[in-house]
């Protein structure tokens, strides 16, 4: 794991709140130091955190955490005010700037919200900001919230492609049985994600805080698995847990992934059996990509057959009509019949604003 340079670390609400109600300040203060050290070492780290509900139910004085929607996004919209509050007050103690980030399952299922969201949390990475991310409660309802952060952490370290997810919970890993039921019961180290027997070993640990059980993350690791990313859930009791796993100390358990990222991202690519349009493109584009492994620029585009929006999968066909490759597009068919033919330097001019260089960067695009 020291060879993985982008995390996603989730800190479940049991490491937040403590035994107190509301947040523990101390507590989120210890994790701004660790990611601070992460990142001192070169580390991108994504921090998604629980805790905005609790902190919400102890400035509105409710000790029984509501089951009815609109209370729980009350409790959710009043919490997220204190719970960005102390993250920011805690890194800016090492240097850091700190970003809020709130999603919803449908910004990740809409593909040119997906990768409206991606570019975001990819440049507020390259500016060396921490990405704070949890479920938009306020605005969330049954058909499109996520149900837990674990679920949550799994689909953004896809969104980002990170090398791993840590589930940071009050358990020290996954066991063979529940420990607090069976006392026989021994940590497992090493899994393959995606074994169906692990669900059925989990079983269901939530507490009365938490939403998740470790059935959640187990299953959150599987999701993880698509793209290629490693999964370790460890205590976030340890002492300096992160800076441990980040030094390569084996800690909780470790699920790991069949595929790398780019491969599986390009699987899913290949896979795709309907695209939403197609671009031809010229001989020189066709040599580029097939003999050079590069982005598809706009200059080597000579025709924009249909009608699709950002992040839509289409198909590069050459000059006999023959498609080479698809991809997932960066701009609409609209903008695309606008820049094609042009130098990437004339995309501004063209359409008076830039989303990205390529038209298909080769991350996103596989031969076929």
């Amino acid at each position: 794991m020291n060879n993985a340079r982008r995390y996603v670390v989730k800190v479940g609400s049991a490491l937040v709140t403590g035994r107190s109600d509301g947040l523990e300040v101390a507590a989120l203060a210890q994790w701004a130091r660790q990611i601070a050290h992460l990142r001192a070492i070169g580390k991108e780290v994504v921090l998604v955190s629980s805790g905005a509900i609790a902190e919400g139910m102890q400035r509105l004085g409710w000790k029984i955490r509501p089951h009815r929607m609109h209370q729980l996004q009350a409790a959710a919209a009043v919490g997220q005010m204190g719970l960005i509050q102390v993250y920011e007050s805690c890194f800016r103690d090492h240097g850091l700037r700190t970003a809020q980030v709130l999603l919803t399952h449908a910004d990740l299922v809409d593909r040119r919200r997906y990768l409206n969201a991606r570019s975001t949390l990819l440049t507020l990475l390259d500016l060396g900001v921490i990405p704070i991310i949890n479920e938009n409660d306020t605005v969330v309802t049954d058909e499109i919230k996520f149900g837990d952060n674990d679920t949550l952490g799994a689909l953004v370290t896809n969104l980002i492609d990170a090398d791993y997810l840590i589930i940071l919970t009050d358990q020290a890993g996954l066991y063979t049985a529940d420990p607090r039921k069976v006392s026989t019961a021994t940590l497992i180290r090493k899994v393959r994600a995606g074994d169906p027997a692990l669900e059925e070993m989990a079983g269901s640990t939530a507490s009365a805080i938490a939403k998740g059980g470790m059935l959640t993350k187990v299953i959150a690791a599987k999701r993880a698995a698509r793209s290629g990313a490693n999964t370790i859930i460890a205590s976030g009791r340890e002492p300096d847990i992160l800076m441990r796993l980040a030094n390569g100390e084996q800690v909780g358990t470790l699920f790991e992934a069949a595929t790398t990222p780019l491969v599986a991202r390009k699987q899913w690519l290949a896979d795709h059996l309907q695209v939403a349009g197609r671009l031809g493109i010229d001989d020189g584009a066709v040599h580029a990509l097939r003999s050079g492994g590069r982005s598809l620029l706009p200059i080597g585009v000579r025709r924009v057959d249909g009608e699709f929006e950002r992040g839509a999968v289409v198909a590069c066909v050459d000059p006999q009509g023959i498609e080479v490759a698809r991809g997932l597009v960066n701009y609409s068919a609209q903008e695309a019949r606008r820049i094609a033919g042009k130098p990437s330097g004339d995309i501004e001019a063209a359409l008076g604003y830039v989303e990205e260089l390529e038209l298909i960067h080769r991350d996103n695009l596989v031969l076929i």
